[in-house]
């Protein structure tokens, strides 16, 4: 999902509330909440991107599936009902994530394998990322048969593949010129 300059924007201002108020990390567990609840039901995303449901009704369930969210969080219901954008919340969510990490010089690296990856390569790589990244980096493995073998690492805007796919695919365009 691409994020909206108005997705981040709430994002931004969230962030900037929860600072004032130092409940930065308890908005950040509402945020990872509220992203994987829409992620994993397929009928809540539905729900609140459908035009035919009214905002209010959408400012009640949310109220009540996350009723034990923060006051910045629901302060954020209630300015997505007022203006109508409860289509975005999921995006919101996921850049506050991202701010929040930021914030915390924190970063996520994507590594996708062949394989379920094992702790001591995982470790390794963590001490490869080590050497050229200064903030505090967390592993996602994402197994795909399709790269047959070796890695893919994705850190921010860096993508390093060292697949076997991607080497069998560099092998025919040379043989094909």
């Amino acid at each position: 999902m691409a994020t909206s300059r108005a997705a981040i924007r709430y994002a931004k201002a969230i962030l900037d509330i929860a600072k004032a108020n130092n409940t930065t990390a308890k908005v950040n567990n509402d945020m990872k909440s509220v992203a994987t609840a829409v992620k994993e039901s397929k009928e809540l995303k539905d729900f609140l991107q459908s035009p035919v449901v009214k905002g209010p009704a959408k400012f009640a369930a949310i109220s009540e599936i996350f009723a034990s969210a923060q006051e910045e969080t629901k302060g954020l219901f209630r300015l997505l009902q007022e203006n109508s954008r409860f289509e975005i919340l999921p995006a919101i969510a996921s850049q506050y994530n991202t701010l929040f990490d930021e914030l915390n010089n924190e970063e996520t690296a994507i590594v996708t394998t062949a394989f379920p990856i094992t702790s001591d390569l995982e470790a390794k790589v963590l001490a490869k990322i080590a050497t050229f990244s200064t903030k505090k980096v967390t592993l996602k493995n994402i197994v795909d048969p399709a790269i047959i073998g070796g890695f893919v690492l994705r850190l921010g805007d860096k993508q390093y593949n060292a697949s076997v796919a991607n080497s069998l695919q560099q092998l025919k365009r040379e043989f094909s010129n």
